[in-house]
């Protein structure tokens, strides 16, 4: 664990912020890089990516807020704060999808295909936002006495983000990160193979990631809120499953081709 990257002067800069930059920058030029290989005009793709962006920021810890009301109601200060912890990855992909699908269509933009384009890159920023939230402290598991747990001991951790220490926990960012890494994979190998249409790449990272964050959640030892015995991510997984497979169903049936490219 290593909450400050460096300081400058008096200013602590925060290793979860700078991987934080590096997950969203990364990310919208995997995005970019595959429109201008697909045809698809890469300088639209790169402004609606970073409306979809500062979407996802407000979404991810409008969230946070929610869940976590007791705690920002006693320190509303940190609800303007990403640098620590920007928030539930689950708002800011509700949020930015929702901007995205209604913004690319004054863009211009084909929708499923240009959605796409950014599944990808939501997979790799997540992995990198991840490995943020390791160094954090932040997002921890469970107790456990497994030969992986991991003991996080920096009193800072603890003071930002509420990290216990000098205890094994589930490393469930790790896991998560390693579940994006999978599925970053599979979306690339998968996405010219088999009966191509547009949104497949897009619903299917929806898919796998709602059931992977679903299993990961039963890991997870920090509050997250929850909706009818579930955690809040376990209750939007469980209505982002069926939606994900019935939109695959829908336009598979519906059978417009991919675009070409890779």
């Amino acid at each position: 664990m290593h909450p400050i990257l460096f300081e400058i002067g008096n200013w602590p800069v925060y290793t979860y912020g700078v991987l934080l930059a590096a997950a969203y920058l990364l990310g919208l030029q995997l995005a970019v890089s595959r429109a201008k290989r697909r045809g698809i005009d890469a300088t639209k793709v790169m402004d609606l990516g970073i409306w979809i962006i500062i979407a996802a920021l407000v979404g991810a810890k409008a969230l946070l807020i929610v869940v976590d009301w007791d705690y920002y109601s006693r320190n509303p200060g940190e609800m303007f704060s990403i640098f620590r912890s920007a928030g539930v990855f689950y708002g800011g992909l509700v949020v930015a999808t929702l901007t995205g699908l209604s913004l690319i269509r004054r863009y211009r933009l084909p929708v499923w295909a240009t959605a796409d384009l950014y599944a990808p890159g939501i997979a790799l920023g997540h992995v990198i936002g991840r490995l943020g939230c390791f160094f954090a402290g932040c997002c921890w598991g469970r107790p456990t006495d497994l030969p992986w747990g991991i003991t996080f001991t920096n009193p800072q951790a603890s003071v930002n983000v509420g990290t216990p220490l000098n205890v094994a926990l589930h490393p469930t960012q790790l896991y998560e990160a390693g579940a994006e890494l999978l599925i970053l994979g599979l979306l690339l190998v998968t996405e010219r193979r088999g009966r191509t249409f547009d949104g497949r790449t897009f619903w299917l990272y929806m898919l796998l990631y709602a059931i992977t964050r679903f299993i990961i959640e039963f890991y997870r030892g920090d509050p997250r809120g929850m909706v009818m015995n579930l955690s809040t991510s376990q209750f939007v997984s469980v209505l982002l499953v069926p939606l994900s497979i019935g939109m695959l169903v829908w336009l598979a049936r519906r059978g417009r081709p991919a675009a070409a490219g890779a």
